[in-house]
C-alpha cells in the first residue's frame, strides 16, 4: 500500500521511536440514538513497527473527552484481548469502539511497550475526532 493510500484510509498518525500508530474512525449511526443520548464510534487501530527491533504492547492508555470536555480515562492490559508482539517490518491491526452520551468527543492515548531488550517505553496514540454528522 502506498503511504497516499495510508494516509487516506488512515488520517491519524502518530509516530514514536520508529513505530507508527495509524487510526481510522468511523461513526455508526445504527448503534447511536439520539433521542437516548447515545452515540458510538468504531476505530481501526494499525499499529507498524518501522523500528530495528520486535516489541511487544502490553498496555493501552487512553484518554476520552465528551462533548462537555469531561475526560475519562480508560487504562488495562493489552488490547482487545491480546498482547501482540510485533517483529521489525511487521503491523498489528484492530478495531475497537467508543460510546459517548454527547454527539461528539475525541480520543488519544499512548500503549505501554516493551522492546527485545526489555526496555519499556510509551508510544503516542494519535488524537482523533469523534463526529457523530
Amino acid at each position: 500500500m502506498t503511504i497516499d493510500a495510508l494516509a487516506m484510509l488512515f488520517p491519524n498518525v502518530a509516530v514514536t521511536r520508529g513505530i507508527a500508530v495509524r487510526v481510522a474512525v468511523s461513526f455508526l449511526a445504527e448503534q447511536s440514538d439520539a433521542s437516548a443520548n447515545r452515540w458510538f464510534w468504531s476505530y481501526h487501530v494499525r499499529i507498524e513497527n518501522g523500528s530495528e527491533v520486535a516489541v511487544q504492547l502490553l498496555s493501552r492508555s487512553w484518554s476520552i473527552a465528551d462533548g462537555r470536555g469531561t475526560i475519562h480515562e480508560v487504562v488495562g492490559e493489552g488490547v482487545v484481548g491480546e498482547m501482540p508482539l510485533i517483529a521489525p517490518g511487521g503491523s498489528f491491526d484492530y478495531v475497537s469502539g467508543c460510546p459517548l452520551d454527547t454527539p461528539s468527543g475525541a480520543m488519544s492515548g499512548s500503549y505501554r511497550m516493551v522492546d527485545e531488550d526489555g526496555t519499556a517505553f510509551d508510544v503516542e496514540i494519535p488524537r482523533f475526532d469523534l463526529v457523530s454528522t
